[in-house]
């Protein structure tokens, strides 16, 4: 996530000021999440209103969720399923109830809440009207499971203040979602930092706090599930790209060229290369472990952390581009993109 930089300070409140989570409505969203969603809603306090909604589970997640007190909305799945769309229709569920609330919370049915988060999110909009959305510390349950879970708790990883996006996990005022009529659909990856985009434009701030909000629960323990990811995330940045391009709003342009350049372009013309003066035409090929070096002289952690991440940061250009063909067919051929999961 990009961090921004302002002088504008946030406020936080005493324990004393603190809102009762019944102003706090929250909505779960998952598809065969099984003891991952169980914790998730059980993390909830009491006396909290959640929609949870459920993307054609086969393990028993509605009824759990049903048993848990949660109100239930099944998605209709002959409608292509993104989470921008279930977030919506748990949302839209909510306003439709007479119970008033000022505030939601999305979160994956993959995530646990932090016991005191609602309290402190919730205070922060409180004490700062000019903020539409903040979120705090996502960590990995099991890091040390797998260098992919590792990798993603790097990537949760923040400092405080404002920023341009948040991520699935965000507790957001309501006037300011509804104003900008919430999620775009269509979207299937990079929905919230769309959606960020969108409130910002509208004179609302984002805002990162330093306070511990979620433990999730990746779960990525092979690499076709990291792969199938990036493909995702690749998608995701041409969708956006292609929806704000312009210079007052661009939304994952360079994201996009980066990928299209490392993982497409620069291979083509190093093969040109090699097949064309077949005696040192491949040399051409040693941009990449310079590239390899350059990233892991500009990282953060041991070399060995530094090594990792950079590797990972080249291969994954190559699963980007692959996201960015597939958008370009749906494109092309007038379909609508559908969620790629990885699980």
């Amino acid at each position: 996530m990009h961090r921004e930089d302002s002088t504008f300070a946030i406020s936080t409140a005493t324990p004393d000021q603190q809102p009762h989570p019944g102003r706090v409505a929250v909505v779960a969203i998952g598809r065969n999440e099984g003891q991952r969603l169980e914790r998730c809603l059980a993390s909830l306090p009491i006396d909290c209103t959640c929609v949870y909604v459920d993307s054609a589970s086969t393990d028993g997640s509605v009824e759990l969720a049903r048993q848990r007190g949660a109100e239930i909305v099944e998605l209709d799945m002959s409608v292509p399923f993104s989470a921008a769309r279930a977030r919506n229709a748990g949302f839209d569920h909510l306003r439709k109830s007479e119970q008033p609330f000022d505030y939601v919370q999305f979160v994956d049915g993959d995530c646990e809440l932090a016991s005191d988060w609602l309290h402190t999110g919730a205070a922060s909009l409180d004490a700062n009207p000019t903020v539409a959305v903040v979120f705090g510390r996502r960590r990995e349950r099991f890091p040390e499971r797998s260098v992919f879970n590792w990798m993603c708790d790097r990537e949760w990883d923040g400092s405080p203040g404002e920023v341009r996006e948040c991520g699935g996990d965000a507790l957001i005022r309501v006037n300011a979602f509804e104003a900008v009529r919430g999620y775009d659909d269509s979207i299937i990856a990079g929905e919230e930092p769309e959606l960020c985009l969108r409130l910002r434009r509208a004179s609302w701030r984002v805002w990162r706090l330093g306070s511990e909000m979620t433990l999730h629960d990746a779960a990525i323990l092979r690499f076709g599930q990291w792969w199938r990811r990036t493909v995702r995330s690749g998608y995701g940045y041409a969708q956006c790209a292609y929806l704000h391009h312009s210079k007052e709003g661009r939304l994952y342009v360079r994201e996009t060229i980066r990928a299209f350049i490392w993982g497409f372009f620069i291979p083509i013309v190093c093969l040109a290369a090699t097949f064309s003066f077949p005696n040192f035409g491949w040399i051409i090929f040693g941009v990449y472990p310079a590239q390899l070096a350059r990233l892991i002289g500009r990282g953060e952690g041991t070399f060995r952390e530094r090594t990792v991440i950079a590797i990972f940061q080249i291969a994954s250009r190559f699963a980007e581009v692959a996201g960015q063909i597939k958008f370009l067919r749906h494109r092309l051929l007038g379909l609508r993109g559908h969620i790629i999961e990885y699980k």
